[in-house]
């Protein structure tokens, strides 16, 4: 049994076999992205950029960096639950060796997601296109294997639009990013919560374990806390792990209830045929329909909870569709008279109501 909430001191390869198997709902891993870079860089006007140059980025040839690669991903799939998943993230250095690795290992790749930022760091020497993404890889661990996708969830969070695999967010900053008192970076690598945020709202649920196997400076782990998520980070350097501690530490414990941190997915929901409306007296036959909210087309209720309009007979979804000429969920199109209020709602109250009444 794992115990959540909490850093693990030391390399992930060694600390990842010693933790228990299909233990782990989702992986959330921001490794080493190998850089290769062999000389400063400098702005225009002679002063170096602050370019990731640490030690755990450096890696003696592309061999070495697969060994690296297969070593922590053969480890975190076999903590993964059969139903979980794996995020990973990386730039044209390294996302496509390790893509190639994942699939080596029997993952399946979900999707691939763009993360482009709104603020890159600009190509100073101007010999090449300004790099402004970075491209996340999410994987099952299998093909075939269930894994947890809340789709409702992101498309609420994106004003009821589907989201797309292009993420626009701006690169870690102002008052999130940790600094030291010195006012250097902490993590040069530090990636900004909302990408985090999309990451975990939509591929988990409460209570979930989360694991980061290169924990840095704990975003994962603090926007795990804050949506209620566990969270399990594993981290070799002691600044970090120190940084990160005392970040999460900093926010409050999330005490909102389940149905507050997870949104419901109507497809799961329990069916109730447009028929039991009529069975319960919340319709009779020889109602009348309306197709939109004001002056549409009429219907008349049959008493097999059919529907008749224009000469044809069908179900409301049938005859939805043949009002709108196309694919039409009949639920959200139907309005009937509220015999209580006398106002017009939508059949889909009605039907609220009726679930409502059977809890």
């Amino acid at each position: 049994m794992i115990s959540p909430n909490r850093i693990l001191a030391g390399d992930c390869r060694t600390i990842l076999p010693t933790l228990p198997e299909a233990s782990v709902d989702l992986v959330f891993a921001d490794p080493p992205y190998n850089l290769q870079l062999h000389q400063d860089l400098h702005r225009p006007n002679g002063t170096i950029v602050n370019a990731v140059d640490d030690a755990w980025d450096q890696f003696a040839d592309f061999a070495a960096y697969d060994k690296f690669t297969r070593e922590w991903l053969t480890a975190c799939r076999r903590v993964l639950k059969p139903d979980g998943a794996l995020w990973v993230i990386g730039t044209y250095h390294n996302i496509h060796r390790v893509g190639a690795i994942l699939q080596d290992l029997h993952f399946w790749i979900l999707n691939e997601i763009t993360w482009i930022k709104t603020n890159p760091m600009p190509n100073f020497r101007g010999v090449r296109f300004t790099n402004a993404h970075e491209t996340l890889l999410w994987a099952a661990r299998s093909r075939g294997a269930r894994y947890t996708f809340h789709h409702h969830a992101v498309k609420s969070l994106n004003e009821q639009l589907q989201m797309r695999s292009d993420w626009v967010l701006p690169v870690c900053g102002g008052k999130e990013r940790l600094r030291a008192n010195d006012g250097a970076k902490v993590h040069s690598t530090q990636k900004p919560e909302a990408l985090l945020y999309r990451v975990i709202l939509s591929t988990t649920n409460p209570g979930d374990l989360i694991l980061d196997p290169f924990f840095g400076t704990g975003t994962t782990g603090a926007v795990a806390k804050r949506l209620g998520r566990r969270w399990l980070g594993i981290e070799k350097d002691a600044a970090y792990r120190r940084a990160a501690q005392k970040r999460i530490d900093a926010i409050p414990e999330t005490r909102l209830p389940e149905e507050d941190l997870a949104t419901p997915d109507p497809r799961k929901r329990e069916r109730i045929p447009f028929g039991r409306l009529l069975e319960e007296g919340m319709l009779s036959a020889g109602d009348t329909l309306t197709f939109g909210e004001r002056d549409g087309a009429k219907a008349r209720i049959l008493a097999d909870a059919s529907l008749s309009c224009k000469g044809k007979r069908g179900s409301i979804h049938q005859i939805a569709r043949l009002l709108h000429g196309g694919p039409s969920n009949g639920w959200d199109r139907w309005f009937a008279l509220d015999r209580r209020t006398g106002e017009r709602i939508s059949i889909n109250r009605l039907r609220e109501e009726l679930r409502e009444k059977e809890k």
